[in-house]
């Protein structure tokens, strides 16, 4: 997701997607175990998403 994507959404919908890209990496962990990952990469575009997410959610707090 890109900033200018992630800036049209409401606040409910930033933390919906929050949480399912956390749920998203609870699952990479068990298939990095079961060596099941096709996209070992896809780890951390989903890390670097969720912090995208927080840093405009905190602003959208503050403002």
């Amino acid at each position: 997701m890109k900033k200018q994507e992630i800036k049209k959404l409401s606040k409910d919908e930033i933390v919906k997607n929050i949480d399912k890209l956390k749920k998203d990496i609870f699952n990479f962990r068990f298939q990095k175990m079961n060596s099941q990952v096709t996209n070992p990469a896809k780890i951390g575009q989903t890390r670097k998403t969720i912090a995208r997410l927080k840093t405009i959610l905190k602003g959208k707090a503050n403002a």
